[in-house]
């Protein structure tokens, strides 16, 4: 699912799947890293060479939106930051604004499209909005958080815009050293 459909929620993945086989004991579902793991040797299998370009793709994407919403504070997370990015993955960007109509306000003032979407489930560490977008081809799914959220405890990797800016120049570095087919 996470694979093929784009999933990138591990819980809603896993609860998913744990509903599709009928499984009741939650102890029996892997863990993420196992997930991960397995999505990796799944992408080196069915999209060796498709996954890498799809990468680099959103992670200059990244670059690029971030840069717009620098004012935001925002940061990168999901596939397009642990590498497990495939043919269907959003690229995910917290935001941590002062208010969260403070980015409402920007787009409109950009006359920017995009579509509000309520979080799933209230819950601790939910975002107060979700915005989702394209930029270019790369679907976008920005997560607003209260400001002070930025420093709690954070359950998943996160990325600043340098260190995207980092990781999309090793991987233009890798791309150039790489043998060509020729």
């Amino acid at each position: 699912m996470m694979a093929e459909d784009g999933i990138s929620d591990f819980g809603f993945a896993k609860r998913k799947a744990a509903k599709q086989l009928g499984a009741t004991d939650s102890d029996a579902l892997p863990n993420n890293a196992e997930i991960e793991a397995e999505l990796r040797a799944w992408q080196a299998l069915y999209q060796d060479e498709e996954q890498p370009e799809r990468l680099y793709e959103m992670r200059s994407a990244a670059v690029e939106v971030m840069r717009l919403l620098a004012d935001f504070r925002p940061y990168l997370t999901g596939g397009a930051l642990d590498g497990t990015a495939g043919r269907y993955s959003e690229l995910e960007i917290e935001l941590f604004p002062e208010s969260a109509k403070e980015v409402e306000i920007f787009f409109l003032n950009q006359d920017f499209h995009y579509e509000h979407r309520e979080p799933r489930r209230p819950a601790p560490n939910t975002p107060e909005a979700i915005l989702t977008f394209d930029w270019d081809d790369v679907p976008v799914r920005l997560s607003i958080y209260p400001a002070g959220a930025e420093r709690s405890g954070r359950r998943q990797e996160r990325a600043r815009l340098a260190q995207v800016e980092a990781l999309l120049a090793s991987s233009s570095l890798d791309e150039q050293a790489a043998p060509s087919g020729d």
